[in-house]
């Protein structure tokens, strides 16, 4: 990709990254393999959370009913979501918990959570993904 806006005329020389010199030469890094599901560390309001399971391949954000009651954060939006596991159950959330500031590091993000009604362990785990 040339950057400037000016026209290259006769032999010059463009400088390209190394991903797009990839393209051009057919010649294409390898695939890394589907990072899966994995843990991090995150804090909703008041509440750390040492291992928050994340899924790049999720497509919404779900919460214990457990975690949002001890959160003290409101009452939930009504929602007509009806969710479908891998194992096709059917789940019907509580509702939606909105715009909720997850930290992560130093990162502050804004998102929604499904509210679930589910069986929670002595260490619970929201589910993220980003």
């Amino acid at each position: 990709m040339c950057t400037n806006k000016s026209k290259l005329t006769g032999n010059e020389w463009v400088s390209m990254g190394e991903n797009v010199s990839a393209i051009f030469q057919r010649k294409l890094p390898p695939k890394c393999k589907d990072p899966g599901t994995f843990s991090i560390p995150c804090q909703i309001e008041n509440i750390g959370i040492e291992n928050a399971m994340c899924d790049f391949g999720a497509s919404i954000n779900v919460m214990p009913l457990a975690i949002y009651e001890s959160l003290n954060v409101g009452q939930l939006k009504e929602t007509g979501v009806v969710l479908q596991h891998a194992d096709r159950s059917i789940v019907y959330p509580e509702g939606v918990l909105e715009d909720v500031l997850v930290q992560v590091n130093e990162l502050v993000f804004s998102t929604d959570f499904y509210v679930l009604d589910m069986t929670v362990d002595n260490s619970p785990i929201p589910h993220l993904s980003y």
